[in-house]
């Protein structure tokens, strides 16, 4: 018996949004009858452009059944743009926990909400972005008693953090029938992580080369980066930022708005800026209150 929390086991005995939405605005099924697990999702949209029905079918065990009943109640109310962001995570995280044999439930989940999103933006003529492309028919099948891609198989370790053959096996069932697989499934991570160990290592690089940047380099790089990944948080609650002056790796930064009388203003120059600086510009960067 499967140690299933309680909320995971109020949705499988008390499923909600069953069914099929009547004139759907986007339909989608993912999953095969004959592996174990299917799913059939239909949205429809209100005026605004929020989702406001979204049902389910699920022919599965109780983590399918539960997954897509959280899911539905997850996406009700959110636009399709809100609703692209959900992922595996985000339903397991409303459920408690899944056991690790059924995480490829939630990933089922994730991976019909998309395929509705992209099946939505084909019937309106818009571009489907890579988020929602539907990944299950293309590339190269690895594991032929469940139709998984390699191309799957990647999106999903980089998506969780997978590792080993065993993790994808819980998270997509590929490999977990006849397991002559297990060992391409293996090879597939192990290229896939010295791909992004190899690409950190020429990031970190690049980052190291900042000290040879002109003054007025120096500047453009930092300001892009506060303009990207900084300002846009801070203006959420009222405050803003402006670098002031940048000396070798100490950036002089001054608080604004909201932000320059927050008692918290401190935490938020080391916590937030720096931290964004470190990680897009330059680990040895300090950032310095230039209001002070």
């Amino acid at each position: 018996m499967w140690d299933y929390t309680k909320k995971v086991m109020d949705h499988f005995l008390n499923p909600r949004n069953v069914g099929e939405v009547q004139e759907p605005d986007a339909v989608a099924e993912v999953g095969n009858i004959t592996c174990g697990d299917a799913l059939k999702i239909t949205i429809k949209l209100d005026d605004e452009g929020k989702i406001c029905e979204c049902k389910f079918k699920t022919f599965g065990c109780a983590s399918a059944i539960a997954s897509s009943s959280v899911l539905t109640e997850l996406v009700i109310g959110m636009t399709l743009d809100e609703a692209a962001k959900v992922t595996n995570k985000d339903i397991v995280a409303h459920l408690g926990t899944l056991p690790e044999e059924k995480m490829h439930c939630s990933v089922m989940g994730m991976e019909a909400l998309q395929a509705a999103i992209a099946d939505y933006k084909k019937r309106h003529g818009e571009a489907v972005d890579e988020i929602v492309e539907d990944d299950d028919h293309e590339g190269r099948i690895v594991c032929r008693c469940f139709g998984i891609t390699d191309v799957k198989i990647r999106k999903v370790a980089k998506e969780n953090d997978l590792h080993t053959a065993e993790q994808i096996t819980q998270y997509t069932k590929a490999g977990g029938a006849c397991g002559t697989c297990l060992d391409q499934i293996q090879t597939i991570l192990d290229s896939l992580w010295k791909e992004k160990a190899e690409a950190a290592s020429e990031t970190e690089q690049e980052k190291d080369d900042f000290e040879s940047l002109s003054v007025v380099q120096k500047v453009i790089k930092v300001q892009s980066v506060i303009d990207r990944e900084v300002r846009p948080v801070l203006e959420r609650d009222g405050g803003d930022c402006e670098l002031v002056d940048i000396q070798g790796y100490t950036a002089y930064i001054k608080m604004k708005g909201h932000c320059q009388m927050c008692p918290a203003s401190q935490v938020t120059l080391k916590n937030l800026v720096q931290g964004k600086l470190n990680e897009f510009v330059s680990p040895k960067i300090i950032v310095e209150d230039a209001g002070k």
